[in-house]
């Protein structure tokens, strides 16, 4: 017998923090984050984390769980979600996979093995020194070269795993990408339901202006002014999240106020078009339209469960 799962997942902005909670509630789940932002402490607005008072009583795992500066990627998040998962099935409840980092809920749902090669400590270091010398663009360049695929799918920002992909290509000859595309092929070893939460183009475009508005007003800025008083640099990859990164463009005086908020409701846009376009990919996606059920919230959830039989 498949242990249960349900994903829950969609582009930003199109509700998925609610919608989790009333399932979560209906069904007896508790929820992990699948998200690469609200894992981190301090960085409340701008990664939308769910406030305690609107858990509900719902457990969260993977939220406010590591400082800005400490290391997070597709395989740490991966063994965090799988220890919560052991948690929650101990509690007699179901997990819900709840967040838009496409490539973290591959790598639980499929159970992707990242095991890497021995490695080649002298070709690493030759790497990191590269890195250092000529930036982290170039050594993403060298990636690009290589294998483009994998370039699209890890921020120049994150050099170990720019490495690692080098790496994999020097020891074996092929693409990291294509590696991790046969891993995504394998069957799953969950009983799971994989949900998608989407809306029209145009509704949901203008659902992240508003939501960048209202961050701007809730405090966004000043939230960005204290965690670069606390240290933290524009090289983390914590600080090149949306609303960060150009905030902290504005702080050091390279663009104005008014454009980094219009760079954020743009770049915003532009990742919730990216994230659609990796779930259309995706094989066993049952799609959530909430148009289909008149934006109302007990049709989208009772449409939900009858897709659960564990429930």
């Amino acid at each position: 017998m498949k242990q249960p799962l349900i994903v829950l997942t969609g582009p930003t902005a199109v509700g998925k923090t609610k919608a989790s909670i009333g399932l979560a509630k209906e069904i007896g789940g508790e929820i992990i984050s699948a998200d690469s932002m609200q894992v981190y402490q301090y960085m409340d607005i701008g990664s939308a984390k769910i406030r305690p008072e609107e858990m509900d009583g719902v457990p969260h795992y993977l939220v406010d769980a590591l400082k800005p500066d400490e290391e997070f990627h597709v395989v740490r998040f991966q063994q965090m979600a799988k220890e919560a998962m052991k948690q929650i099935y101990a509690d007699g409840h179901i997990p819900i996979l709840t967040g838009g980092t496409g490539f973290y809920i591959q790598a639980v749902l499929y159970d992707i093995d990242f095991t890497e090669n021995k490695g080649e400590p002298e070709y690493r270091r030759e790497l990191e020194e590269y890195a250092n010398k000529h930036g982290a663009e170039l050594l993403h360049e060298r990636l690009r070269n290589v294998d483009a695929r994998a370039a699209e799918e890890i921020h120049a920002k994150n050099i170990k795993r720019v490495i690692r992909a080098l790496e994999y290509h020097h020891l074996t000859g092929e693409c990291i990408s294509a590696h991790n595309e046969a891993q995504r092929a394998k069957e799953s070893p969950y009983e799971f339901r994989y949900f998608v939460l989407n809306d029209e183009r145009s509704r949901l475009y203008e659902r992240i202006d508003d939501r960048v508005d209202e961050m701007m007003a809730d405090g966004l800025l000043q939230e960005v002014e204290a965690l670069k008083k606390r240290g933290y640099t524009r090289d983390l990859v914590s600080m090149q999240g949306l609303g960060y990164k150009e905030l902290l463009a504005y702080l050091e005086g390279e663009i104005t106020l008014e454009e980094a908020v219009y760079q954020i409701k743009r770049n915003t846009r532009h990742f919730a078009k990216r994230q659609l376009t990796w779930f259309k990919r995706e094989k066993d996606v049952i799609w959530i339209d909430k148009s289909t059920y008149g934006y109302d919230e007990a049709a989208v959830l009772d449409a939900m469960k009858a897709q659960i039989p564990f429930a």
